[in-house]
């Protein structure tokens, strides 16, 4: 397993992987297939530029192929700078259990931690998904909240878990 940071020169891996994500699981993010299908290519280069606001990282097999991707979003109004977002996490159905969810967490949270003031990772899951909360969980993220009936998709309803990394109590940290 390979963990390295997206660029621009990734856009048309991560747009297949990421409409793949939408497709697959679409309780799992807020955005939807239908919403991203069509946008240009210059969109997803664009939110492929590295800064220190964020930073999508990419999971390949020995093959060279994407299978798994996660986003870093720092917030970036003054009183809230403290904190950042973990986003858009997803792992391909045939690389599932093979830690490749858990490799892009411990490289998101390596690289969180270099940045000057940042000291809280929240994320957010649906409450449903088991296996992911049970992923960050293992990382020392908590649970803080629930949000009922945060989503509607169709006709249900998906409430969403609120979880947090305070980084100053993760690092050293053998996990």
């Amino acid at each position: 397993m390979n963990v390295r940071l997206l660029n621009s020169a990734d856009a048309e891996i991560y747009r297949t992987i990421r409409l793949q994500s939408l497709q697959e699981h679409p309780e799992a993010f807020l955005s939807s297939y239908e919403a991203e299908k069509d946008m240009p290519i210059e969109t997803t280069q664009s939110r492929l530029t590295l800064s220190e606001e964020h930073f999508t990282l990419g999971g390949f097999t020995e093959n060279g192929e994407l299978v798994g991707v996660v986003t870093f979003v720092r917030e970036s109004r003054s009183k809230i700078r403290h904190k950042g977002n973990v986003v858009a996490m997803y792992v391909d159905q045939k690389a599932r259990g093979q830690r490749v969810g858990y490799a892009l967490m411990k490289e998101l949270i390596t690289r969180a931690e270099q940045l000057p003031g940042l000291e809280i990772l929240n994320l957010s899951v649906v409450s449903s998904n088991v296996p992911a909360k049970k992923l960050y969980e293992s990382l020392g993220f908590i649970l803080y909240g629930t949000e009922r009936n945060a989503m509607k998709l169709e006709d249900s309803y998906l409430d969403e878990d609120f979880m947090s990394l305070e980084l100053n109590l993760y690092k050293g940290k053998n996990l």
